[in-house]
């Protein structure tokens, strides 16, 4: 099943300095969980300081668990805003 996760940084609490050592370990988790297979695409908010990320897991707890491995969510410094599960769109199939 895919699940579509809306991040959040903190930056209300942190500074662009806070943020700057984790960013490569960030990266880099992000491309092990996409080589794993959970993470499908990662885009960058266009709205404010985030990332939306696209899963494929069993679970709203799976993907938390996912998102639960990326430095910035450990170190409180990045919110998850939203997990939200997906389902097809029908508009797509054949027509009757």
């Amino acid at each position: 099943m895919q699940f579509f996760a809306l991040l959040t940084r903190n930056t209300e609490k942190f500074s662009d300095a806070d943020f700057a050592p984790l960013l490569p370990g960030e990266a880099e988790q992000r491309r092990t969980l996409y080589a794993e297979g959970a993470v499908r695409q990662v885009w960058n908010r266009g709205d404010i300081p985030g990332s939306g990320m696209m899963f494929e897991a069993g679970s709203d707890a799976d993907v938390r668990g996912h998102l639960a491995t990326l430095p910035l969510v450990r170190a409180g410094m990045m919110d998850i805003a939203a997990v939200v599960p997906l389902n097809p769109y029908p508009g797509f199939g054949p027509k009757r």
